[in-house]
């Protein structure tokens, strides 16, 4: 039998790995084979000096090392801006949001603000804006809602300003009601501006897990 599968073993016992044959075997092949016996003590030799060497002196690093890293990690800047932006665009919806519903409020209470209408318009014109209002507080409490929210209110931002400039040439409006429209579109504008970043925010993941993978 070839010895090569003795002196791995030895060479396995003398790492504390498994030998990979009986240990009662080995030790009858080193009795038996004065070749392999010489071969295991000059083994077991410079693995013992290998251990018991000492070791170089290594100069201490650490300093020139962490005087080299960046003061901050790449991107944290800009991530600490895009969580300024997102908080203050949740607290302005939700300012606007709870203004719509404060302004709405009357309208469907009492029906004070409706001008001439019937009560019951105004009491449908306030739920309807306080719908508004509800819409904007939902954004600001759970951005990823904006995209859902935004055909909605886009489309009622639109036909509000054709309507509003329609009834304001005709006489039909006074200027000071027409100028109450304009919470009602800042909001719509924020809830845009929200949809556009959460949706360039799961591109720029899409990519990075793409990169990744």
């Amino acid at each position: 039998m070839s010895c090569q599968p003795f002196r791995e073993a030895v060479s396995a016992r003398l790492d504390d790995e498994p030998l990979g044959l009986p240990g009662r075997a080995l030790d009858e092949h080193l009795s038996g084979c004065s070749a392999c016996a010489s071969w295991a003590a000059d083994a077991a030799a410079v693995t013992r000096r290998a251990r018991l060497a000492t070791a170089p002196v290594v100069p201490d690093l650490t300093a020139v090392v962490l005087g080299a890293l960046p003061r901050e990690l790449p991107g944290a800047a800009a991530a600490a801006r895009a969580r300024l932006v997102e908080t203050g665009l949740r607290f302005a919806l939700l300012a606007i949001g709870v203004a719509q519903t404060g302004l709405a409020w009357p309208l469907l209470v009492t029906g004070a603000g409706a001008m001439s209408a019937p009560m019951h318009m105004a009491h449908e014109t306030g739920a309807w804006n306080i719908a508004v209002g509800a819409s904007f507080l939902a954004v600001a409490a759970l951005p990823r809602l904006a995209a859902g929210a935004l055909p909605f209110l886009g489309t009622l931002s639109v036909v509000l300003v054709w309507v509003t400039a329609a009834d304001l040439a005709a006489g039909h409006v006074h200027l000071e009601r027409a100028a109450a429209h304009l919470l009602l579109l800042g909001g719509v504008v924020l809830v845009a501006t929200t949809a556009w970043r959460s949706r360039r925010q799961r591109s720029a993941h899409a990519v990075g897990r793409r990169v990744v993978a």
